[in-house]
């Protein structure tokens, strides 16, 4: 293990928050491939003497990791990288993205269009006829919604999920599906509210339109259509504003 303790950089600390400067050890030595998914970290004692602190700061630092999912303790094992991604993983990015003190709406919005262009791109090009075929029917899920008397937004709401869900899917990318789940989920309130002024305005065949259209880009592999039904989409955000 002493050899793992010198791959890692395991030098002595110095000032400044030591539980943090042991967070940024351990990651950059993930970041540079010392530490590997799966492996085995040092123990709290060879960490403490390599970095010249105390083991409560060790554990600390551990706790911390763990809790976002960097980490995992397994009882008479040790302390391993985890592989693969974890949901805490992804609460830390969401609540810097809420607690910013910046006017963040705008960039979020910018964000979220490129990453749906993004997605259906590469749906497009990964895409199987089988993927098509759960589209369609997650579609038809959708105008059933719509159309259903009386319609319950949130069925059509949850309907709307499902159909993009399915396309995130589509693209067999794990790092892309989380990242567009934060995207999404940050623009929850704001989906609503779209959905909700879209219905209760009597232009529920527009919003049928568009998911119509995001469907027939990926079934005919239509790359040229991507920018302007993405940009169609989002006509509706702005009517949700136009009333305040």
């Amino acid at each position: 293990m002493a050899t793992k303790s010198k791959e890692i950089g395991l030098k002595p600390i110095q000032k400044e928050s030591v539980v943090q400067q042991v967070i940024d050890r351990l990651t950059e030595a993930m970041l540079t491939g010392a530490l590997k998914p799966g492996d085995k970290i040092p123990t709290e004692l060879e960490m403490s003497e390599s970095f010249g602190v105390g083991r409560n700061s060790i554990r600390e630092a551990i706790k911390i990791l763990v809790y976002l999912g960097v980490l995992e303790i397994r009882r008479a094992d040790g302390t391993f990288v985890r592989s693969g991604f974890t949901d805490s993983m992804i609460d830390p990015m969401i609540y810097g993205i809420i607690l910013n003190e910046d006017d963040s709406y705008t960039e979020l919005k910018e964000f979220r269009e490129f990453m749906e262009q993004s997605i259906i791109r590469s749906a497009l090009k990964k895409r199987t006829q089988e993927d098509v075929e759960k589209l369609y029917e997650k579609y038809c899920v959708l105008e059933e919604a719509i159309q259903a008397e009386p319609m319950d937004i949130l069925k059509v709401f949850e309907a709307d999920n499902d159909f993009h869900d399915t396309i995130s899917e589509m693209i067999h990318n794990s790092l892309m599906f989380k990242i567009n789940s934060v995207v999404r989920t940050l623009t929850y309130s704001l989906r609503l509210r779209t959905v909700t002024h879209v219905l209760e305005n009597q232009l529920k065949e527009d919003l049928l339109r568009v998911h119509k259209d995001i469907y027939e880009v990926i079934q005919n592999q239509a790359y040229d259509r991507i920018d302007e039904v993405i940009h169609n989409s989002y006509l509706y955000d702005k009517l949700t504003y136009e009333d305040h």
